[in-house]
């Protein structure tokens, strides 16, 4: 796991440094993406993303399988605040903090029942994104956390993020 995280480090490293500077203008943005790789595990991901200035932008990304039982999952709702480190308007390489209010999958092996238990993680993050100058968007991003509550009586203790997003900045 170590060596694949490496690898990720290493490749949004790159890639961000070999990033053309997008034209920096005065203003806010909105923007938003899909995450293509949760489409091909089993999920739609979608997400709003708000910047705040050059550095810095919020958002909040919903998730709800369409394949539940491959996901685990019935949805998560994730606000989040970024803060970038790239040379464009709010791109580059970036650390993540999020919340996540998430209804995971709790089996019970002794009496063979499965049910929803509904939690909130509180968790850090890190990626990249790529802007083009028409405000398309790519981004790669990794996350992790853990459940504050319902921890107990489960083995949903924590939770994980990841994408492959596409989407457009207006």
């Amino acid at each position: 796991m170590k060596k694949y995280l490496f690898y990720f480090l290493l490749f949004v490293t790159i890639l961000t440094t070999a990033q053309e500077k997008k034209t920096d203008s005065v203003g806010n943005y909105n923007e938003l993406k899909l995450n293509g790789l949760m489409a091909v595990i089993g999920a739609f991901e979608v997400g709003y993303e708000r910047t705040v200035n050059d550095e810095s932008s919020f958002g909040i990304s919903v998730l709800l399988p369409y394949d539940k039982q491959e996901a685990g999952l019935e949805y998560y709702i994730s606000p989040y605040y970024r803060y970038f480190f790239g040379k464009g308007y709010a791109s580059g390489f970036f650390i993540e903090g999020f919340g996540m209010l998430n209804s995971a999958e709790q089996v019970n092996f002794i009496f063979g029942t499965d049910e929803y238990k509904t939690d909130f993680a509180l968790g850090i993050g890190l990626g990249g994104k790529w802007i083009t100058k028409k405000g398309l968007i790519a981004e790669v991003n990794i996350g992790w956390g853990r459940n504050l509550f319902n921890t107990e009586d489960t083995d949903n203790k924590f939770v994980g993020k990841v994408g492959i997003s596409l989407g457009y900045r207006f």
